[in-house]
């Protein structure tokens, strides 16, 4: 025991690593070197010294801090009267331009997520955006993307043979050798049962804002880029 020096050693304090043999020895020693016993699960390890029980010990310390993560960002007080505020004026503008935007409680991953604006000095919206590919399994996240841009000038740097960044380019190789006719830019109709799932037809000559009209859109817009010939199930509304 490294405290009384008298007995054989029972415990070690797996904070500062001392020998103790009792309870009495362990709250000693607790109280001289200002212990509190619980492991560092941030003390540095060395490659050499490093066995299962620390790997493992380091995927639950990792999961800890994930599971503290997740539980603050769905604390209330978090999201004081300021969000609220902001989200009711956003509900507004976007009410007095013909759409229904809707927001998600508290600790939804889309709600985490949208980061749209509304600028008053302009008098413009900042869309978050996601636009998905269905045919070649890809989505990209688009962030204040003006509601004045047409739907086919925030297309072109994906699927423009010319203006299209080459390594998204080939990743989107099928749409970017189809012609520009054979594109069609859906989006999926809200609150309808899951068995009557329908979409509605964008026009890409037209701009975000007037695309969005009359719609229900639910924190932001998800637009799925398809080719005609290749809709498969999307049922467009009217058909």
């Amino acid at each position: 025991c490294e405290t009384c020096s008298k007995e054989e050693a029972k415990y070690r304090c797996p904070r500062c690593m001392k020998y103790s043999c009792s309870l009495l020895c362990v709250k000693k020693h607790k109280l001289v070197l200002s212990c509190n016993g619980v492991r560092d699960k941030t003390a540095f390890v060395s490659v050499n010294e490093f066995t299962d029980l620390n790997l493992l010990s380091d995927y639950r310390f990792l999961e800890d801090v994930g599971r503290t993560a997740d539980a603050a960002a769905r604390h209330l007080a978090m999201h004081g009267s300021t969000t609220k505020r902001f989200l009711s004026s956003l509900r507004n503008k976007a009410q007095k331009c013909n759409i229904d935007l809707r927001t998600l409680p508290v600790g939804f991953t889309k709600r985490r997520e949208n980061s749209t604006t509304f600028n008053s000095t302009e008098n413009k919206f900042y869309w978050h955006l996601k636009l998905v590919f269905p045919h070649c399994h890809a989505e990209y996240t688009l962030k204040r993307v003006p509601d004045d841009k047409t739907l086919a000038d925030i297309l072109k740097p994906y699927i423009d043979p010319v203006e299209s960044d080459p390594v998204v380019c080939q990743r989107l190789k099928i749409y970017t050798s189809s012609p520009h006719s054979d594109v069609r830019i859906l989006m999926k109709i809200e609150n309808r049962r899951q068995n009557s799932v329908r979409y509605n037809e964008l026009d890409a000559s037209r701009s975000l804002l007037d695309n969005l009209k009359g719609k229900i859109i639910i924190e932001y817009p998800t637009l799925f880029v398809v080719l005609k010939t290749l809709k498969n199930d999307m049922v467009v509304l009217g058909q």
